[in-house]
């Protein structure tokens, strides 16, 4: 599949927590609804999406997401001590879901499009001081979350993982997310940290 082929039947998982490519999340399971979509995801060698939650919550009745987020895919899995199902997602694509259905066990579907990946640019000198929150913040979720080569440079991977390990509120997160700049994206983070 081509970086800007149109997906016409993306899995969804509405999420108080965003990815952005290159991130990596952790996620517990639990639900039958995302149980099964783990299942077809990993039979089928496929993806998913996560967009923030614009309207409901995270268990229950399906969520009203947010149009623009992230296609992910699953890394690893085990079987929690509690017995529930952990995973770890990593962002592949930025994607726009044009159109949303829910299926009979509750899932939510999207016909979702591949947005082009944003430009490699170096991290300029100014943003040094949001770099060295990062490197603190991955520190302290060592354990949890792992980066085998962080790209401390690459401004892209620096605001993704800043936009999604900072408390910001979901329309902030959200204006991140949409932005595909990502110089702008590292400025947007230094005046919101102000």
């Amino acid at each position: 599949m081509s970086d800007n082929a149109m997906i016409e039947r993306l899995p969804l998982f509405p999420l108080s927590t965003p990815a952005l490519p290159g991130g990596r999340l952790a996620l517990r399971v639990f639900e039958a609804r995302y149980l099964d979509m783990i299942s077809e995801c990993m039979r089928n060698d496929s993806g998913f999406g996560i967009c923030l939650i614009r309207r409901g919550g995270e268990a229950g009745e399906p969520a009203l997401p947010y149009g623009t987020g992230t296609e992910v895919r699953i890394i690893d899995w085990d079987r929690q001590p509690d017995g529930l199902l952990g995973i770890t997602v990593e962002g592949v694509h930025k994607i726009r879901v044009h159109e949303l259905a829910v299926e009979q066990n509750q899932l939510v579907v999207g016909r979702a499009e591949r947005l082009p990946p944003e430009p490699a640019e170096p991290v300029p000198e100014r943003f040094a001081p949001l770099v060295q929150i990062l490197g603190q913040l991955l520190r302290q979720l060592e354990g949890i979350i792992q980066y085998d080569d962080p790209q401390w440079d690459d401004a892209a991977w620096v605001g993704g993982r800043l936009t999604e390990l900072l408390p910001l509120n979901d329309r902030v997160r959200q204006y991140l997310i949409e932005l595909d700049n990502p110089t702008a994206r590292l400025e947007e983070l230094r005046q919101a940290l102000k």
